[in-house]
């Protein structure tokens, strides 16, 4: 026992600093977030998406700090005479957080869609 207790506070040590461990233990880095809805804005602002396109897309983000990173990059394309990048992906709605980015398997052949009711015709050649 007394061999795991430098151990112990050795990792403890080493995962302070770790991302991964504050997202594991569900800890939230505000000046992390903060950075992140910064550069949506400024992401956003390069695209070419208005601020209320921006804002829907990303539901989940400081709206204040979307606007930050926003006029940022307005100021800095207008200094420098840079034009908007188009999107290439045009999303059909905003990504919830709890949505899994993997897409979902897609059904048999002959299955009903999903969210049709079932038919309640008999199968041909009945």
């Amino acid at each position: 026992m007394p061999r795991l207790l430098p151990l112990l506070c050795l990792s403890v040590v080493l995962l302070a600093g770790c991302d991964t461990f504050y997202d594991a233990i569900g800890l939230n880095d505000a000046k992390k977030a903060e950075a992140e809805a910064r550069a949506i804005g400024a992401a956003c602002r390069h695209a070419g998406r208005s601020l209320e396109d921006c804002y829907a897309l990303n539901p989940n983000a400081s709206k204040s700090a979307i606007f930050e990173g926003w006029r940022e990059m307005n100021d800095y394309m207008l200094q420098n005479n840079l034009r908007e990048v188009p999107p290439v992906f045009v999303p059909t709605e905003p990504l919830k957080r709890s949505q899994p980015i993997i897409p979902k398997p897609e059904s048999a052949p002959g299955a009903p869609a999903p969210g049709t009711p079932p038919s309640t015709a008999a199968p041909p050649g009945r």
